[in-house]
This record gives structure tokens, C-alpha cells and sequence, in this order.
């Protein structure tokens, strides 16, 4: 369906082909739009490195300010390959809001004006977010590390290797922030009518129980601090997801009460 209200957006001819000819030029358009920004994102990461990798580096200051926050290389192309991973991750970042947008403009041609307003709502709540949680993640790290460098006991000091440590921040920042479209994707199954309100409120002891099931097993650090960071936020999110459902079922009823 949205590719055939594509197909009259882009083009009021009759021949198909060139309607697909058409289509295909608008996803070139987007898709080189995209990777140009990328681009000259990750270019100018490259110029900053040294300001993203002391904000990186900054969890790891805050819990061991002894060691003087340093990641140790093993080869002469450790910091090279380094900088180039983190210039490509933060373009990639920094660019992220003008890809979000040409997907946006590739898609909006084929959406019904109300399908479009909740796109944009659920696009931009997935965004926020997702960034929330890769902050929250980022806050809590300091206490993670403290946590795992203290169960090694006094006698073991850390030596981070930069593949080491930003991998698993990385990685915890990456689930951090996919656990907290937890209400989004509530919110659609609400909409799609496939759970309601009044179900998830029923299901309340066993969400909150299964949250933290799934937040121990899933964490990449395997310690408290993050699994209660992780959880408490999603069973703030699992009731807040209620209260959104319960608001749409009134707004729904009110026209056919009318």
C-alpha cells in the first residue's frame, strides 16, 4: 500500500516502470543524502576525538581516579584503528537525526495524515528514549566498575585495553537504550488491540517479576548496579504504558458516544 501512494506521489504517469524508476531515484536520493552526512559527521568526530574519548573515558575516571584513566594498547595500530572506530561510531550518532529524517521523508509519502502523526510521535519518543537510556547506562557505569573491580579482590589491578572497556560500554549503552522502547512498543500493541490496559494492570506482578528476569540475564556487566538502573526504570515505564492506554481508550469511546 505505501509503495502504490508512493507511486502517485512521485509521478501522475501511467507507465509503471517509470513510477519504479521514480522510486528507486528517491531512495538513491535519501540513501547518498544519508551517508553524506554520515560522513562529514564521522569527519568531524575525527577532528574531536579527544574530547568524545575523555567523555568516554569519563565512567572510568570516576570509578578508579587512581590509575589516572588510562586504556592501554598492545600494538603500534591500537590507537589508530581506535580513533577511526570512534569517529565512525560518533558519525554514525551525530548523523543519526538526518538519516531518521530521510527515512522519514522516503516513507511519508505513502502514510494517511493520521498515520503520520503517530509516526512522528513514536519516532521521536523512541529517540528520546533510546538516548535516556544510553545516558542512564552511562551514569550507572562508574558503580558497575567499582562493583566488578572490587570482586577480583584488592590484590588484582585492571589494566583496560581500549577493545575491553569501550566494548562493554558500548554494549551496555546499545541494551540500555533498547530496553527503554519497552513502552513504546506497549503503547503499539495497545493500539493494534492486541494487549489493553486493563490486561497489563492484571499482569502487573508477573511484568515486574519478568523485568527483572530479563534485566539480569540481559545485562552485559552482570551487576546489581545496572540490573536496578535497568529494571526499576522499565516497571516506571510498564505503568506509565497503562495510563497512556487507559487515555487513548477514552479518547476512542468518546466519538462513538457521541
Amino acid at each position: 500500500m505505501i509503495f502504490k501512494k508512493q507511486q502517485k506521489a512521485l509521478g501522475d504517469g501511467s507507465d509503471s516502470s517509470m513510477s519504479l524508476l521514480q522510486h528507486l531515484a528517491e531512495l538513491r536520493k535519501r540513501l547518498v543524502i544519508s551517508a553524506v552526512a554520515v560522513t562529514i559527521a564521522a569527519i568531524l568526530g575525527y577532528v574531536v576525538y579527544p574530547h568524545i574519548l575523555n567523555f568516554l573515558l569519563h565512567p572510568l575516571c570516576a570509578a578508579e581516579p587512581a590509575n589516572h584513566c588510562a586504556l592501554f594498547v598492545t600494538s603500534p595500530l591500537d590507537g589508530f584503528a581506535l580513533r577511526i572506530k570512534v569517529s565512525t561510531y560518533s558519525g554514525l550518532f551525530f548523523a543519526s537525526p538526518i538519516v531518521l529524517f530521510q527515512i522519514w521523508r522516503f516513507i511519508a509519502p505513502g502514510l494517511k495524515k493520521s498515520e503520520k502523526r503517530y509516526s512522528v510521535a513514536f519516532v521521536t519518543a523512541s529517540m528520546v528514549l533510546f538516548s535516556l537510556g544510553g545516558a542512564v547506562a552511562y551514569i550507572s557505569f562508574p558503580h558497575a566498575l567499582r562493583f566488578l573491580q572490587g570482586a577480583a579482590g584488592t590484590l588484582v589491578h585492571p589494566i583496560y585495553t581500549p577493545q575491553s572497556y569501550l566494548s562493554l560500554l558500548m554494549a551496555l549503552m546499545a541494551a540500555f537504550g533498547a530496553a527503554f522502547e519497552f513502552p513504546v512498543v506497549l503503547v503499539s500493541l495497545e493500539l493494534l488491540g492486541v494487549v489493553t490496559p486493563q490486561r497489563l494492570s492484571k499482569s502487573r506482578r508477573w511484568a515486574i517479576v519478568s523485568i527483572f528476569a530479563a534485566a539480569a540475564i540481559f545485562i552485559p556487566s552482570s551487576d546489581p548496579f545496572s540490573l536496578f538502573a535497568l529494571a526499576l526504570p522499565l516497571v516506571l515505564f510498564y505503568e506509565v504504558a497503562i495510563l497512556i492506554g487507559r487515555i487513548l481508550q477514552k479518547r476512542t469511546a468518546r466519538p462513538l458516544a457521541n
